[in-house]
């Protein structure tokens, strides 16, 4: 991808990521090549600069909306504001890149200085004539075009190699000419080369309608048997496809390109017309402009070195005004968010039956497995083991008694003779815990009913063990009430003789015929 981002500036010149963007806000195409549109697609809704023929290409082949493109018009002088009220602006001058249709140099002014973005560009000296480089300004920042800034690689005019291409096809009089070419650019080429052999060049309908927009000669066609010259795509041309042309009709492939190609078949040629800037220009380029700064556009191939002695060492210092940094920074932040929401969208979105995921039912089966290690345990599940075990403590307790529990008990405390495991029942949780003996069964009716506080103390003085007597209750008349009192076995109520029933009589089992019968056992070896 060859694209920037301007450091200090709201501007991006052929960089399409919004993610990595950052403070953008004003996005420039220099030209329709894949490789600076990379990111690019129909679904792109911000403003975008271009010339007016890489507008109608953008359009038409990346479907971008027409209300996010604005055209501006080749060789003039545009306004453009770097803030939402307006009060800070810049000057962007499009400058003819002669490169392929639509180019363009961006010349920008402003209050970061001059900067010169070249894009993809051939050198010319008439570039120094244009308006807006002959009056004298200083380049501060020169984005420069280093696809071919290697001192080893010699390159000529496209004039010179296009002669060399005539020389060639000439050798072959009797043969079809293929060329292979991109998408986009050398259709000058092919309109010289038709009008020197006298043929129509063949197209794709698609680069048809191009060579209709830019309104070169009539001298191009689809028809495949009409025309010597054949323009195709430059994958197309290899050893497979030479035998197949080559068993129809004698024929010769062309690569018009400065990059070095393995040539897979004798008949195909390489031919060194680039749309790139040599070496050499380069040099005069650099030589006449005197930047204070050259940067390389390509960044695997940095170029920097070789200009040092031609570059001016005046550098601005560069103020960002307070408009434009809360513009930018406004900028990035719906930036973020557009592309947060973006990424939320695209998330797929679950379709029919959810499962459970194993996570949770290893979960599950982790709290069964420890609810029946405590069932073993003569029910002992200390404080919080069922708060942590089960979300819905009365369920859980109505499993494990289903005949102490009815549905409106709130705190019920079963004290008993034996010196046994007395269990305590608390909402939320259910625990079993070691008491002294104590004689009086206190139920909520119960507590309501003699008047017995929330809670019991140990009396004053005395130890915080012992028997009931030493127990007093908060503000109530419990003191007076005797040791050998019984309220279950003078009532003959049977509930409260399940209740008197110690625990580990009835720890077996859980249904109601069999406990049942442990309580009857109970009775039985009381009496």
């Amino acid at each position: 991808m060859n694209g920037v981002v301007i450091p200090q500036t709201p501007i991006a010149v052929d960089f399409w990521s919004l993610r990595r963007a950052g403070t953008a806000r004003l996005f420039f195409l220099s030209h329709m090549h894949s490789d600076h549109t990379v990111g690019l697609s129909s679904t792109w809704a911000r403003p975008l600069y271009c010339s007016p023929i890489t507008a109608h290409l953008l359009h038409r082949r990346l479907q971008v909306s027409k209300q996010w493109i604005r055209a501006l018009e080749v060789g003039e002088s545009h306004v453009l504001p770097l803030d939402e009220t307006g009060q800070e602006t810049m000057t962007v001058t499009l400058i003819d890149a002669n490169h392929c249709p639509g180019s363009v140099m961006f010349l920008f002014e402003g209050y970061f200085g001059t900067i010169l973005y070249t894009g993809d560009f051939r050198y010319t000296p008439s570039m120094l004539k244009e308006p807006a480089l002959i009056l004298g300004k200083q380049i501060h920042t020169l984005y420069l075009d280093n696809t071919n800034c290697n001192p080893a690689l010699v390159l000529p005019s496209r004039q010179e190699a296009t002669q060399q291409i005539v020389q060639l096809i000439r050798q072959f009089p009797q043969h079809n000419i293929k060329i292979g070419l991109y998408s986009l650019g050398k259709e000058s080429l092919l309109e010289q080369l038709a009008l020197e052999f006298r043929t129509w060049v063949v197209l794709s309908p698609q680069r048809l309608e191009l060579v209709q927009l830019l309104g070169l000669a009539d001298v191009f066609t689809v028809e495949e048997k009409v025309g010597r010259i054949h323009a195709v795509d430059h994958m197309e041309i290899c050893h497979s496809a030479m035998l197949q042309w080559n068993q129809t009709h004698p024929t010769i492939a062309i690569l018009p390109t400065s990059r070095k190609v393995r040539s897979p078949h004798p008949g195909i040629h390489t031919i060194p017309y680039s749309d790139h800037s040599s070496y050499s220009e380069l040099r005069a380029f650099v030589a006449a402009l005197k930047p204070c700064r050259v940067v390389p556009i390509v960044r695997q191939q940095p170029c920097g070195e070789f200009f040092e002695g031609s570059s001016s060492p005046r550098l601005p210092i560069l103020m960002i005004p307070h408009s434009v940094q809360q513009y930018m920074c406004s900028s990035a932040r719906k930036a973020n968010v557009l592309w947060q929401l973006e990424r939320r969208l695209k998330r797929p979105r679950i379709q029919g039956v959810v499962f459970e995921s194993p996570e949770e039912k290893a979960d599950q089966t982790k709290v069964d497995r420890v609810a029946k290690k405590r069932m073993k345990e003569n029910l002992s599940l200390w404080p919080g083991d069922l708060e942590k075990l089960c979300p819905h403590p009365l369920p859980a307790r109505k499993q494990l008694f289903p005949d102490f529990c009815r549905e409106e008990c709130d705190e019920p405390v079963l004290f008993c003779n034996s010196k046994k495991m007395a269990t305590v029942l608390t909402a939320p949780v259910e625990f079993s815990m070691q008491l002294q003996p104590v004689d009086v069964f206190i139920s909520p009716e119960t507590r309501q009913e003699i008047g017995v506080g929330s809670r019991l103390i140990p009396r004053r003085g005395s130890p915080a063990r012992g028997n009931q007597s030493d127990w007093i209750g908060c503000d109530s008349p419990l003191s007076h009430i005797s040791k050998d009192t019984h309220l279950a076995t003078e009532s003959g109520d049977l509930a409260l003789k399940y209740l008197l029933t110690p625990v580990n009589f009835f720890q077996a089992g859980f249904s109601s015929r069999n406990f049942d019968q442990q309580v009857e056992k109970y009775q039985q070896s009381t009496v």
